[in-house]
């Protein structure tokens, strides 16, 4: 069920939100989170429907904030969707217009779970410093996603600048298959230190740089990245990690699919898909403290003693 609310305020939302309760039954008992998204206007349904297939895993009130501050009138027009339009949760679609965008926290206050957490996600280009944003302020975690800036390599540089405990992004969410083969590889004997290590990816892809951030933090060596014109398009291509026995090679050879080359061990196929904006969302909803392995890779990987050394 789809409620349209033209030229509306926050508070008939709300009221409306209330209305549908007490005749429908849809009720908010079950829901753990809040999600605010910010998008602009024309630009919601993907997202929405991500976080709908979240949903049935994280119940939850989402609101989608989108703007257009260009407008000539202030104007706010809503939606508000329940049932099988919703998932398992309730969207709330708010379109401000002119000022009425002015005041994005005002917007959402009143329509926010009670004694709940609040998760913020931009899904587009972000703000600097989303800690300091109206509404990552409201927020315990907040997400953004470097990938789909215009610049996803100056967008990961902004966000390691502006970094505050609770931040996270889609771009390190992606590597978590990565870094579990990667880490169940050297789990096996022999038990050698890496002396060197070798990232290959495309050359906007923000998951290679955060990937050799991590191996450089965590191996405590140099790391050499590769973006040269031929890899692939889009992601990570290769990890290559040098130890006295041979080298473990770790390489995507078709969509979904790399290859594990180890010393004395026959080759591995392995699934390793690319994950979309559900996969990314449900992972990050699961937890709500703050992330201190991607901080630690952030200033690790972006600060002045950057282990990481790119090439071409």
């Amino acid at each position: 069920m789809i409620i349209d609310l033209p030229d509306t305020t926050a508070s008939q939302v709300s009221k409306t939100l209330v209305r549908i309760r007490d005749e429908a039954g849809a009720v908010a008992l079950g829901r753990v989170l809040t999600l605010i998204i910010t998008s602009e206007i024309g630009e919601e349904e993907d997202v929405i429907a991500a976080a709908n297939e979240a949903s049935r895993e994280h119940p939850m009130r989402i609101i989608v904030v989108s703007t257009d501050a260009a407008a000539p009138a202030p104007r706010l027009d809503a939606e508000i969707r329940v049932g099988g339009d919703a998932g398992a949760s309730e969207v709330i679609v708010l379109r401000a217009h002119g000022d009425t965008a002015s005041d994005l926290r005002g917007l959402v206050t009143g329509l926010l779970l009670p004694d709940a957490p609040v998760v913020s996600w931009w899904p587009g280009e972000c703000p600097d410093a989303v800690c300091d944003t109206p509404l990552g302020r409201l927020a315990q975690r907040r997400i953004t996603d470097a990938g789909s800036a215009d610049d996803p390599q100056e967008a990961l540089r902004r966000i390691a600048a502006g970094y505050r405990p609770g931040d996270t992004d889609f771009a390190w969410t992606r590597l978590t298959l990565w870094r579990a083969q990667l880490a169940a590889a050297l789990d096996q004997p022999p038990y050698e230190p890496i002396t060197r290590v070798e990232v290959a990816g495309a050359a906007d892809s923000p998951s290679t740089s955060l990937l050799a951030a991590w191996l450089g933090l965590r191996l405590q060596v140099e790391v050499d990245v590769e973006v040269a014109g031929s890899l692939p398009s889009t992601g990570i291509h290769r990890v290559v990690l040098h130890r006295a026995s041979g080298a473990i090679r770790l390489e995507r050879t078709r969509p979904g699919v790399v290859s594990l080359d180890q010393p004395r061990q026959p080759q591995h196929e392995l699934s390793l898909p690319r994950r979309g904006l559900r996969e990314c969302l449900a992972e990050e909803l699961r937890r709500l403290d703050p992330d201190d392995e991607f901080g630690a890779v952030l200033a690790s990987g972006f600060g002045p003693a950057s282990a990481v050394a790119p090439s071409r």
